[in-house]
């Protein structure tokens, strides 16, 4: 599946091309070392690992997962746990990277599915495991997860276990899934780690820094592992990138996927996405729009200062004029929640930004904010943990901030949101 060499071996290559990997100018508090999941005893090399669902238009799933070897690309799937009344073929694929060679990379399609119903299915004709994941339901309410720089720590895994242990009908990701920074082999433990609930809800992601995997002569394509894992429902929403999309759930919520490392001036092909996509939006028929970025455009974090400054211009003015609702983003390694705003300013009728990159991630906590707190943020602390935003109908959604405390989930931040479609005065 792999050909392995050591961080400390990539590191002096990299070093050797004058490439740095890392640097802040903010110091992080220690993180949790990162959980090794071990490999599946795999006798034949074909037993599905890494599996993770995602959403594809209103009534399919996309199934992904990998096997060493050669394996059908086939889902098997049911209404009854052992029970396959019907089946799906589709693509495998794989890639390499410097010394590494992936495993199959399989993606399957499946459906139509009914809403809100559990099914259970079995990759590439293999008895060893059966999955399971519910659809999401047809209309509201919905339950999201939002969570940004997940990683693959000790941090990483209590938040997964805080997200598991209530329910959810879908997690949005808002870049840095899993910190693997060009050794390949950890993208492989994050799929191990995340499948218990990837594979069980659909996971809906766009990309972050740690995502880009460049490599200046030797490896100069970005994005090569992301895109080969992680495939997106980006024709749909008719964008011409796995980068940034949209999709429709609940029949109520339209949320956008933005590429914060994808080209976003007023020429490039996300600019004009963005536009086409926001245009078909019906805010009679779809009364709540969210957005997600990785770089935050917003941020009173000493990390990462105006790094969103440059997207904020161009892109701002296009999700005001639409009536965005809510705008996640992760990249600093805090919590942070903004009243309504447009252009730096208080704005009633301008998206509540939320960064949410509290994940779980290797580099620690950035808990050094400026002072004094600015008006226009409402609540701000340097702590891991998950968000859920919960829509309630057309008019209301409560957002939540759990933080863990000690291993606890605790929520340390709560709001009702009403959504701009609501308001006659915007």
């Amino acid at each position: 599946m792999e050909v392995m060499f050591s961080p400390s071996v990539a590191f002096v290559l990299l070093l050797s091309l004058g490439i740095v990997l890392c640097s802040h100018s903010y110091q992080r508090p220690h993180a949790r070392d990162l959980v090794s999941v071990p490999d599946t005893d795999d006798s034949d090399g074909t037993s599905p690992q890494q599996v993770h669902v995602s959403i594809v238009g209103t009534n399919n799933m996309r199934v992904s997962w990998i096997t060493k070897r050669d394996a059908p690309a086939t889902v098997e799937y049911g209404t009854s746990p052992g029970k396959y009344s019907s089946s799906a073929n589709g693509n495998t694929t794989s890639y390499s990277y410097l010394l590494y060679k992936s495993g199959q990379i399989h993606d399957v399609i499946i459906g139509p599915l009914d809403p809100d119903t559990v099914y259970y299915y079995r990759c590439s004709g293999s008895s060893s495991k059966e999955f399971s994941f519910k659809t999401p339901p047809s209309n509201l309410p919905i339950n999201f997860v939002v969570v940004g720089d997940l990683g693959q720590t000790g941090w990483t895994q209590t938040t997964l276990d805080h997200i598991g242990a209530m329910p959810y009908d879908m997690l949005l990701l808002p870049g840095d899934l899993s910190y693997v920074d060009y050794f390949q082999s950890y993208w492989d433990n994050f799929g191990r780690l995340v499948e218990p609930l990837a594979s069980a809800r659909p996971w809906m992601v766009t990309q972050g820094n740690h995502e880009i995997e460049k490599i200046p002569l030797i490896h100069p394509k970005p994005f090569v592992a992301y895109n080969a894992r992680w495939t997106m429902p980006f024709s749909l929403s008719s964008s011409p990138s796995n980068l940034f999309y949209s999709f429709d759930v609940a029949s109520s919520v339209h949320v956008i996927m933005l590429g914060f490392y994808a080209d976003y001036g007023t020429d490039s092909d996300q600019y004009k996405w963005l536009q086409s996509d926001l245009a078909k939006v019906d805010r009679n028929k779809t009364p709540w729009l969210i957005a997600l970025i990785h770089a935050p455009w917003y941020n009173t974090n000493e990390a990462h200062q105006n790094e969103g400054e440059d997207m904020r211009r161009a892109i701002e003015p296009l999700l005001h004029g639409a009536g965005v609702d809510v705008v996640f983003a992760g990249h600093v390694h805090a919590y942070e929640r903004f009243t309504r705003v447009y252009n730096q300013k208080a704005d009633p009728c301008g998206p509540v930004h939320i960064t949410i990159g509290d994940g779980g991630n290797i580099e620690g906590l950035a808990k050094n904010y400026q002072s004094p707190q600015p008006a226009i943020s409402l609540f701000r602390e340097a702590s891991f943990g998950h968000g859920r935003f919960y829509v309630v109908n057309s008019t209301h959604a409560l957002w939540t901030w759990h933080q863990n405390d000690d291993d606890v989930a605790v929520i340390a931040d709560q709001v009702w949101i009403t959504s701009l479609s609501s308001d006659p005065t915007c």
